[in-house]
């Protein structure tokens, strides 16, 4: 049974605005007591609210959890660097400076996670001592058009201004997110992932929907060392399996989870299945 999506549920923890190098400050919050630390970057056009359920429950199994809202959405501005999958990915590495990471898990969901196997491959010195492991789920490590009518779709539309438009009328918007998850969504999810996207300012956000088609990352993937669970949906139109193929062919040591039934929101719609990713890589 899929969980709620309570959008009324904010994370509880203490919560810091950091400013980067570049003036772009991100909003996060940290919850929770262990000597693990988990740090959770979203998707596109979410927020650090998609974690609520994964923290409440990790934090009760003794897990150290850090949220943040991904440069330009949320709480989070932009800074001089702009919109960027370097600049993006920057703010992780600055994020776990600050908190003087080490041995922590990654968790990175769609973009958090195209944005977490380009920070790895940008800093190989991180890999090991700062981060132990990496849960990579429904995503993709570049050309996210690849093979896909529903991301060529959505994303001109997204650029263009109109997509934002559409889903505010509620059967556009239902029909929107029902494409983002697997068979028999919960109508809550259903109702709250269009009031989540409408937060976000999304013609700000144009360059990074860029990259995630322009880029590709697959041919330098092998040179990600850590232990990482690639988890994926059966039913995921956003980023279909064949993403976690490549990904579990490139990266050496990885272990693959595939959840029948469920789409790209795994967050909400196999929490515990995530939460066993998650111990799978406490190593």
């Amino acid at each position: 049974m899929y969980q709620k999506f309570q959008l009324s549920k904010p994370i509880v923890g203490k919560i810091e605005l950091l400013e980067m190098p570049d003036e772009t400050r991100i909003h996060t919050i940290s919850s929770g007591t262990g000597n693990t630390t988990i740090l959770f970057a979203h998707g596109y056009g979410f927020t650090n609210i998609e974690w609520n359920i994964l923290v409440e429950r990790l934090n009760k199994l003794n897990y150290r959890t850090i949220v943040f809202d991904q440069r330009g959405h949320g709480k989070s501005t932009i800074g001089k660097e702009g919109i960027s999958s370097s600049s993006m990915a920057s703010d992780y590495k600055n994020l776990i400076k600050h908190f003087n990471l080490e041995n922590c898990i990654l968790v990175g969901h769609s973009m958090g996670g195209f944005l977490a196997m380009k920070f790895l491959l940008d800093n190989p010195d991180m890999q090991h001592t700062n981060i132990k492991s990496c849960v990579l789920m429904a995503t993709f490590a570049g050309d996210i058009n690849k093979r896909n009518f529903q991301n060529r779709l959505q994303i001109p539309l997204f650029k263009l201004g109109l997509l934002q438009k559409l889903i505010k009328w509620k059967p556009i918007g239902r029909l929107f997110a029902k494409s983002l998850l697997g068979k028999n969504p919960d109508p809550e999810i259903v109702r709250v992932v269009p009031e989540i996207i409408l937060q976000q300012d999304h013609l700000k956000l144009i360059p990074i929907l860029q990259a995630l088609g322009d880029e590709s990352y697959y041919d330098s993937l092998k040179n990600i060392s850590i232990p990482c669970a690639v988890v994926v949906g059966d039913k995921d139109a956003t980023t279909p399996p064949f993403h976690t193929d490549s990904i579990v062919k490139e990266i050496p040591n990885t272990t693959r989870i595939d959840i029948k039934g469920a789409g790209h929101c795994l967050n909400v719609e196999a929490p515990e299945e995530i939460i066993k990713a998650i111990k799978l890589m406490d190593i």
